[in-house]
């Protein structure tokens, strides 16, 4: 399941990236702990998957066998700065 505004983000993508991306996510129907994969902490959503310049935060909920895809987001020299 991919959320509004990670659809948004999805569209807004330029098309090669945007089938990377896609093709991860429907990877992720099969196995959502595939690829590049971490955990994340203190975050809305529980991981994110790295695929090139992108990266893919989700949740999944094991108990119904759902991934719930919350936002596509570029990777940028300023993604990770401390404040």
């Amino acid at each position: 399941m991919v959320d509004k505004p990670a659809q948004k983000q999805l569209d807004r993508l330029p098309a090669d990236d945007f089938t990377r991306v896609d093709a991860a996510i429907l990877s992720m129907r099969v196995d959502p702990f595939t690829g590049d994969i971490e955990h994340l902490k203190n975050d809305r959503y529980g991981y994110r998957r790295r695929v090139g310049n992108y990266r893919i935060l989700f949740d999944v909920d094991t108990a119904a066998h759902r991934v719930r895809v919350g936002a596509v987001k570029r990777r940028t020299t300023t993604t990770y700065k401390r404040r």
